[in-house]
C-alpha cells in the first residue's frame, strides 16, 4: 500500500500539524509502510529528523500568483517551475509570517474551490504527478482547508482521501464573515470528496462533525503520537527536581505566542503567584511578524504589573532546548483561551513527567485523565480566568507531593495513549480497512 501525506508547511515556525505529520510517516515507515510526506506551500519545518520530501507542491509563490494575477493562471510549466524552486521557496517560508489570517479569505475559498479555483492549474498539476508517478492507495491530507484537493486527486489516481481535523476554527474565524460564511460552506460541500476524517480527540471530532454535517462513521478518533524515546523511561523526581534548585519554582509555557493560547492570561496570573511563592515563568514558542507585537505587550504586561525580572521569553526552542525546557520546570501551564484542537505541548509535557495546568474545554479534560480525579495528570482552571489560573498552580506550588503524583500519572498516560507507534498503527489499520475490497 503507498500512503502519501499532503501537509502545508507552516513558513518557517513550528506547527502542531508538521510535528504531528513528520512524527506520523517516520512512524509508520518504521512499522514497514510505503509513506511519504510532501509539503504543499512551503517546506516544513520540524525539531526532529525532516523525513518531508524535497519536492513542495501547490508551491507558495505560483498559488499566491495565481490568485492576485491573471495572467500566472495560464504561463508555461517551465516557468511554473522556476518558481517553485526549493530555494525560492525556503527564503519565502522564513517571510511568511507576515499574513495574517483576516487577509486571507479570497485566497482560502479559491483553494477550496480546487479544480474550480484560481490555482486550477496548481491542483492539476499535483493530481497528475500522484497519478503518473506516485500511484498512491491513500492519499492523507493534514488539515480540512486541503480538501479542495480531494475530489481532483481522487478522480486521477483512485486513491482513498483521508483528511486530519486540525484546529482549522481558529483561522476560518478570524476571517472576515464577507467570506466565512462561504469557507464554512465549501468545507461542507467538499467532505463528500473524503472517504474519512482523522480527529485526535472526541472534543474536536464532534465539533468539526457538527459543522461539517458528517454522520458518526465519518470521524475517526486517533490521538495525537509522540516520539518517546526522546522522554525519561521513568517519571522524574520532582521533589528532588525542587530541593536540588533550591530557590524559585519555575512554571513552564510552551506554545505559539499568540492571543488564542493564551500567554497574558498567565502573566496576569504571574503576580497573584508571587504573592505566596518565589516563582517565575519561561515561556518558549514560535516567533512571526504578526505575532511580534503580542510578545512584546506580554512583556511589557510583566513589567507594568511588578513582575518583569519573573518573566523570560526564550523564543523558538529547537529539540534540545525543548526537552531541556521540560526538564527544568516544576510545572507547565498552557492557558488557551480558545478551545485546543491538538494541546501537543501538554502532551510533551506529561511525556516528560510534569504536571500540567490548563484550561477546563476543548481537548484538556480527555488529554489529562478524563475528568477522573483520580487518575488526573494535572488540574483544570476556568479559562480566560488568572485568578484560577493562579488558583490551580499555587495548589501544586504548595504542594510537592501532590504534583509530584499527576506528574507521574500524566508519565504514565503518556506512555499509555500517546505513543507514536500507537499512532501509527492505528492510521495504518484506518488506510487498511478504507483499502480493503
Amino acid at each position: 500500500m503507498k500512503i502519501v501525506h499532503i501537509t502545508a508547511g507552516a513558513g518557517g515556525r513550528l506547527c502542531g500539524s508538521c510535528l504531528h505529520d513528520n512524527t506520523l510517516v517516520r512512524a509508520l515507515r518504521g512499522r514497514g509502510c510505503d509513506a511519504i510526506l510532501v509539503p504543499a506551500y512551503v517546506p516544513t519545518t520540524t525539531d526532529e529528523e525532516n523525513v518531508a520530501e524535497r519536492r513542495v507542491v501547490m508551491g507558495g509563490v505560483n498559488v499566491w500568483l495565481q490568485e492576485h494575477v491573471p495572467l500566472f493562471r495560464h504561463t508555461p510549466r517551465f516557468l511554473d517551475a522556476a518558481l517553485d524552486s526549493r530555494p525560492l521557496l525556503e527564503w519565502l517560508s522564513s517571510r511568511t509570517g507576515g499574513a495574517r489570517a483576516a487577509d486571507l479569505g479570497p485566497l482560502t475559498v479559491s483553494t477550496l474551490q480546487g479544480a474550480a479555483g484560481r490555482q486550477r492549474k496548481e491542483v492539476a498539476k499535483l493530481a497528475a504527478w500522484l497519478a503518473a508517478e506516485v500511484r498512491p492507495d491513500v492519499v492523507h491530507l493534514s488539515n480540512a482547508l486541503l480538501i479542495g484537493l480531494a475530489g481532483a486527486i481522487r478522480r486521477a489516481t483512485g486513491a482513498r482521501i483521508v483528511c486530519t481535523l486540525s484546529g482549522e476554527d481558529i483561522f476560518i474565524d478570524q476571517i472576515p464573515e464577507s467570506h466565512r460564511g462561504e469557507i464554512w460552506r465549501l468545507l461542507h460541500e467538499r467532505a463528500a470528496d473524503v472517504d474519512r476524517f482523522v480527529a485526535l480527540n472526541q472534543f474536536y471530532a464532534d465539533f468539526m462533525a457538527a459543522r461539517l454535517g458528517l454522520g458518526p462513521d465519518r470521524v475517526a478518533v486517533i490521538p495525537h503520537g509522540v516520539d518517546l524515546a526522546a522522554f525519561p523511561a521513568l517519571p522524574p523526581d520532582l521533589v528532588a527536581r525542587r530541593d536540588a534548585r533550591g530557590g524559585r519554582l519555575v512554571v513552564g509555557y510552551l506554545a505559539r505566542a499568540c492571543v488564542e493560547k493564551g500567554l497574558d492570561v498567565l502573566v496576569r496570573a504571574l503576580p497573584m503567584l508571587a504573592d505566596h511563592h518565589d516563582v517565575e515563568v519561561v515561556a518558549a514558542g514560535a516567533t512571526v511578524a504578526t505575532e511580534r507585537g503580542y510578545i512584546a505587550e506580554c512583556e511589557g504586561l510583566a513589567t507594568s504589573l511588578g513582575v518583569g525580572d519573573r518573566y523570560r521569553w526564550l523564543g523558538q526552542v529547537d529539540r534540545p532546548g525543548k526537552l531541556a525546557l521540560l526538564e527544568s520546570i516544576d510545572l507547565f501551564a498552557m492557558p488557551t483561551v480558545h478551545p485546543e484542537a491538538k494541546g501537543l505541548p501538554v502532551i510533551e509535557a506529561m511525556a516528560a513527567g510534569v504536571p500540567v495546568v490548563a484550561p477546563d474545554h476543548g481537548t484538556f479534560p480527555e488529554l489529562l485523565g478524563d475528568g477522573d480525579g483520580a487518575r488526573a495528570a494535572g488540574l483544570l482552571h476556568r479559562p480566560g480566568d488568572p485568578a484560577d489560573l493562579a488558583r490551580a498552580i499555587g495548589e501544586l506550588l504548595t504542594d510537592p507531593v501532590r504534583a509530584a503524583a499527576l506528574g507521574g500519572r500524566g508519565h504514565a498516560l503518556a506512555r499509555d495513549r500517546h505513543a507514536a507507534d500507537s499512532m501509527a498503527d492505528a492510521h495504518a489499520q484506518l488506510y487498511a480497512r478504507l483499502t480493503s475490497p
